[in-house]
């Protein structure tokens, strides 16, 4: 299956866009600061998903990676709405709306390989 095609893909595409739209709004100080913060974790996090799938001996540790990302997600906008770098509520929630349901994904696709991995290793002659 090619991964463009998965929702999870999908949808961090989708958070890196929105992050983009979102701190071109920021003010000069917050763009450059908080938003670049913003945009270069959103950047991130579609290149840890993009390697998960195509890099299967280390897919265990990226996919780890990708849910660490998204924390660090929560965690920057949080942070944005405390020091209101955005233009307005339904900015913030937008955001957060993408990031809570990408953590869930990365949650099920970690459950799911770690499965896997452990399946694997306990088998004979692996």
């Amino acid at each position: 299956m090619n991964y463009h095609q998965l929702p999870i893909w999908r949808q961090s595409q989708g958070l890196l866009l929105a992050v983009e739209e979102s701190v071109r709004q920021f003010s000069r100080y917050h763009k450059y600061t908080i938003g670049d913060e913003l945009r270069q974790t959103a950047l991130r996090l579609c290149k840890a998903i993009h390697r998960a799938f195509t890099r299967h001996r280390s897919k265990l540790k990226l996919v780890q990676t990708v849910s660490e990302l998204i924390d660090d997600l929560k965690f920057q906008l949080q942070l944005a709405k405390e020091l209101k770098a955005f233009n307005g509520f339904a900015q913030f929630q937008q955001l957060t709306e993408l990031v809570v349901s990408l953590g869930k994904q990365a949650g099920g696709w970690y459950k799911k390989t770690r499965a896997e991995y452990l399946q694997g290793n306990s088998l004979p002659d692996k």
